[in-house]
């Protein structure tokens, strides 16, 4: 990857703003036009779980189960988003925890509240999300997302969006 290509530390910190105000606005396909081919989405179900293979997660999806995760959200007949559920993302600042510009590969660490709603519900949740970035030939792409949040041993109930 040539100097030109590495991307700015803002740029870094914007890709993180811009991906969860698309989360927030329900512009769920250019969401998931943001991830690699290989790309997953992961809420593990432990503290400091290593993988999401080999032990269980609240979320675990690659790229087909985004797809179909996303065509229940758009869908009318998705009972259970009636009334209409609704998120919101409030982030601290984004920090870079590794770059690797020879690889192209970057992390950015960023603790956030999300608050979802849907008629009376609400629901809050503390975490810490962790993007696994890539660049090539310029353009940003999650290889991971990971959200750890900070009671994911509790009871939940069924995540309806994407935190």
């Amino acid at each position: 990857m040539s100097e030109h290509d590495t991307p700015s530390d803002e740029a870094l910190v914007d890709f993180v703003y811009h991906e969860a105000r698309l989360l927030d606005e329900k512009r769920y396909e250019e969401w998931s036009a943001l991830f690699t081919e290989d790309g997953v989405y992961w809420i593990p179900l432990e503290h400091d779980q290593p993988d999401p293979e080999h032990h269980t997660s609240l979320v675990y999806d690659d790229r087909l189960l985004m797809q179909v995760r996303i065509g229940r959200m758009n869908s009318p007949r998705a009972f259970s988003l009636r009334p209409t559920v609704r998120g919101h993302h409030l982030l601290a600042q984004p920090r870079i925890e590794r770059r690797d510009p020879e690889a192209g590969e970057y992390v950015l660490r960023t603790d956030f509240h999300y608050t979802e709603a849907r008629g009376d519900e609400v629901l809050r949740y503390a975490a810490t999300a962790y993007h696994h970035l890539s660049a090539d030939g310029g353009e940003l792409r999650m290889r991971m997302k990971r959200v750890n949040l900070l009671n994911c041993d509790a009871n939940h109930p069924a995540v309806q969006l994407y935190l």
